[in-house]
């Protein structure tokens, strides 16, 4: 079996280095081309932009939904690999429904019926997931395109600005979202906002992660830590109750480093209910961002992924629903749980919970939330 994954991983090497060699110079380490990316959308252009750092590591973001398009990293070997789902244009990114990569939001995870009241007036929102609205509707922020404010070699500045009424939520808000690519091996993403009417928003990034760099391989062999002691059951719809449950005993327990596949097919309720791993840890970390809140490892190779962050909820999600009808980048197909999804944030539902960290945003407030996605190398 091992035998048979470095052949996959010579020849993916193989595949990459021919088509960077095809595409010449002007292609990024990922094999990208920037004119690929150039479109109007919605009366708006989306462009490629590509961040760097002294390690050699390349992070590359399309403004059509303020998303990460490739990550190269390097390996145990030293080979640089792409560790994130995606396409090679942006036509992939319009006309296939995907969140690969995106900044979703006006709120990110789902709302009970689309249904939210803010100071005694009732709002309803789309409801495009099981009865609910996910990922604030179906023209969320994943399907717009940012302004670019800045852009330098380590950091990416964009802003987007969302009408009163738009899917639904009221007040006319102004979010920015800056990317900075660090010399350790970090994108570290912060989240800002302001609003003219009291609101709600709860912003997170939505990349695959897939530390072979090959969507056929599988995740089942990751090995997942959680800082996390409790859980946010749902039901056949994937929807909160307001209960946090103890992991302990659960397949929800990664307080110790637990590879992804040893229990995902579990005779679980829960685990059924989202065919596998689709729910909102509650963190123990208490928005100390200096803790570790996940750490995932590619026992493959090598490559480690970090993730720290100041909001109280981390929402996993292990690819289920993929199937391999998508074709990513270099035209392979992402495959079933291929991928893992971690998206730091408020807790699913967390408007209808008054018990649960408020998403509220008021005039004269300002919005902030952080995340790291630091890589390592495990030898």
């Amino acid at each position: 079996m091992r035998k048979n994954k470095i052949l996959l991983y010579f020849l993916l090497a193989i595949s990459v280095l021919s088509a960077c060699t095809e595409k010449g110079s002007d292609a990024t380490r990922s094999g990208l081309l920037r004119e690929n990316f150039r479109a109007v959308v919605n009366g708006v252009e989306t462009d490629l932009y590509t961040l760097t750092n002294t390690n050699g590591m390349e992070v590359c973001f399309t403004n059509h939904g303020a998303r990460i398009v490739s990550v190269m990293v390097p390996d145990r070997e030293g080979v640089m690999r792409d560790v994130v789902l995606g396409f090679d244009s942006i036509q992939g990114y319009i006309h296939v429904a995907s969140d690969f990569g995106a900044t979703v939001g006006r709120y990110a995870n789902r709302i009970d019926r689309g249904r939210i009241t803010i100071d005694g007036v009732e709002y309803q929102l789309p409801q495009n997931n099981y009865g609910h609205c996910l990922h604030g509707g179906p023209n969320g922020f994943q399907t717009q395109v940012f302004e670019v404010e800045s852009a330098t070699d380590s950091t990416l500045v964009m802003k987007y600005m969302a009408a009163d009424g738009e899917e639904g939520f009221p007040g006319n808000i102004t979010c920015k979202v800056a990317y900075t690519l660090t010399h350790d091996n970090a994108i570290a993403i912060n989240y800002t906002a302001t609003t003219d009417a009291t609101t709600i928003i709860n912003l997170a990034n939505h990349a695959y992660f897939n530390l072979d760099g090959n969507a056929l391989m599988s995740n089942a062999d990751y090995l997942f830590y959680i800082n996390a002691s409790g859980f946010t059951p749902v039901d056949s719809t994937l929807m909160t109750n307001g209960e946090i449950l103890s992991v302990e005993g659960t397949p929800m327990d990664f307080r110790q480093p637990t590879a992804v596949g040893e229990r995902i097919d579990n005779v679980d309720e829960q685990l059924a209910y989202g065919m596998g791993y689709d729910h909102n840890w509650v963190l123990d970390t208490q928005g100390d961002m200096s803790q570790v809140a996940a750490r995932l490892v590619s026992q493959a190779t090598g490559i480690v992924l970090e993730v720290y962050t100041d909001q109280p909820g981390l929402q996993v999600y292990s690819g289920n629903f993929l199937n391999g009808s998508v074709i990513g980048k270099g035209g392979v197909a992402c495959n079933h749980r291929s991928a893992m999804v971690l998206e730091t944030q408020k807790y699913p539902n967390s408007p209808n919970y008054a018990h649960w960290p408020s998403p509220l945003l008021r005039p004269g407030e300002t919005y902030e939330a952080n995340c790291i996605y630091r890589f390592d190398v495990e030898k």
